[in-house]
């Protein structure tokens, strides 16, 4: 009986991979809600099991597609793919009207150029401290340095091997951390308080969960402001990464 409803499962592999991530994420909003007190947002509990499960499945098959290895969760691969990766991105940038964007103002406007920039400086800095001398390998650390999903279409545009995606990854992931904790600790000191405000600082934040999770713990009336800059934010990154990043750090390495 087990065997046939595992096979049946195996044969549907994309439908077993949306229950099963659906589950994951149901148990990480649940940790978020009643361990953390919502402090560390559902979507970073999620990401963090889903690195953990990938390392399971890949130490215990042998192979290089973490859980995708085990033929029952076989559709993961195909879900954490390319594909619904960027239709995801692209979906969220049609949610983001230009015109809000433009309220805020050139000041604005430059506060997404200058995160992504400065995120990926850091990154990058970081990569080399580590002793990565690639210029495709920087490039991935430091565009996941921005956020954890500019760093793996960075990287497959590029054609980085699959342990430095992860590690932009994880980047990405204790980025959105920080900023989903360190928000509300930070946010009277540097008067995060208004409209304007939480727009400027979503663009130089730019992880989107994390500035969303920041500001609803601050203020929830600034969560639509700090994503709709943050939501560029990774429009640009995912532009600048594989582009004119890449080529200032080739030609610098």
């Amino acid at each position: 009986m087990l065997d046939s409803i595992v096979d049946i499962l195996a044969k549907n592999g994309l439908i077993t991979a949306f229950v099963f991530v659906g589950l994951v994420l149901a148990v990480s909003n649940w940790c978020s809600a009643k361990l953390t007190r919502g402090q560390i947002h559902g979507s970073a509990i999620a990401i963090a099991a889903g690195l953990v499960l990938a390392y399971i499945g890949g130490s215990t098959t042998g192979g290089s597609k973490g859980l995708a290895d085990i033929g029952l969760f076989a559709g993961v691969g195909v879900l954490g793919g390319a594909m619904f990766r960027d239709f995801a991105i692209v979906a969220t940038a049609y949610g983001a009207e230009l015109e809000v964007l433009k309220k805020a103002g050139w000041v604005g406007a430059l506060s997404v150029l200058i995160g992504v920039v400065l995120s990926f400086v850091i990154g990058a800095v970081v990569a080399v401290l580590f002793g990565y001398t690639d210029a495709i390998a920087i490039t991935t650390i430091g565009a996941g340095a921005a956020t954890y999903i500019v760093g793996p279409v960075t990287g497959t545009a590029l054609g980085a091997s699959s342990d430095v995606i992860a590690l932009s990854v994880a980047a990405g992931l204790t980025k959105s951390i920080l900023v989903m904790i360190g928000t509300p600790l930070v946010a009277k000191t540097i008067g995060l308080n208004n409209p304007h405000s939480a727009l400027i600082y979503g663009g130089l934040m730019g992880t989107t969960s994390g500035v969303a999770a920041g500001l609803a713990a601050t203020d929830p009336k600034l969560v639509p402001y700090g994503a709709m800059t943050a939501t560029f934010y990774t429009g640009v990154g995912c532009l600048l990464g594989p582009s004119l990043l890449y080529f200032m750090v080739a030609a610098l390495v």
